[in-house]
């Protein structure tokens, strides 16, 4: 399994990087990271679509399943054939959004091991046509080490991930009932989680090789831009508007 993920994904992942870097990045490993990043985002760009566009239709669609907890909240068996339905009736598949996900984990492992391991480290597992140096220089732009943590490319991921979070987010007027309580509680804890997890993204990178940070702002970055692109896409509708379903 080990030597399967190594041919796979760890092994071209690093020559790539190798030769983005020794070619059109000009020997800097900042850009080659860049170039890196989007060259793996427009691999995944079709599977991350179909990921955004089930994260938003998922969202949009919570005050109507909150409402059915309400209406359903003594008959559980009433509440999951309900909900069934309404996926049914809109298309929506509620896993949908987790597939993709997965496929672009072993992308982001490989690039973890490629800059954990330190990419001068194994430049024995570069392709014999694949030309360079002997020993890549992992500064950027003159002064920015990439292999060592840097603090800066780490709030610069966090940011990006909560403008990621921030725009998933869908926006519904306050309710203040009795009978919306779980609703609240829900949007209290989505809130959290908007904070919480770009808190998490910084804690996680200042510890994190700088080349890996920068590839994950990068990718975060065009994930986000990605989104917007598709929310602004009339064709995109999930059919559902401020919490009521369109029939």
């Amino acid at each position: 399994m080990h030597n399967l993920f190594l041919t796979i994904f760890y092994q071209p992942i690093l020559n790539l990087l190798v030769f983005l870097h020794g070619t059109i990045a000009f020997s800097d490993m900042g850009i080659a990271i860049v170039l890196l990043t989007a060259i793996i985002k427009l691999i995944l760009w079709p599977l991350n679509s179909k990921s955004i566009k089930a994260q938003k239709q998922l969202q949009d669609m919570q005050p109507k399943l909150n409402d059915l907890k309400v209406k359903y909240k003594n008959d559980k068996v009433g509440l999951s054939q309900a909900t069934m339905e309404m996926y049914k009736e809109h298309k929506i598949n509620p896993f949908s959004s987790c597939f993709p996900l997965l496929v672009q984990f072993p992308f982001l492992i490989a690039v973890y091991q490629v800059f954990r391991d330190g990419v001068n480290n194994k430049l024995d597992l570069v392709y014999s046509f694949v030309s360079h140096s002997g020993n890549l220089n992992m500064i950027s732009l003159g002064f920015l080490d990439l292999g060592k943590p840097n603090v800066y490319l780490a709030v610069l991921a966090g940011l990006a991930q909560f403008w990621q979070a921030k725009m998933m987010m869908a926006k519904k007027p306050e309710k203040k009932s009795e009978e919306t309580k779980d609703e609240n509680m829900a949007a209290i804890m989505s809130k959290q989680m908007l904070y919480f997890m770009p808190a998490i993204t910084v804690f996680i990178g200042i510890s994190l090789p700088g080349g890996l940070t920068l590839y994950w702002f990068v990718m975060t970055l065009f994930t986000a831009l990605q989104q917007l692109l598709i929310f602004k896409k009339k064709d995109v509708s999930t059919g559902i508007v401020e919490g009521e379903i369109v029939k």
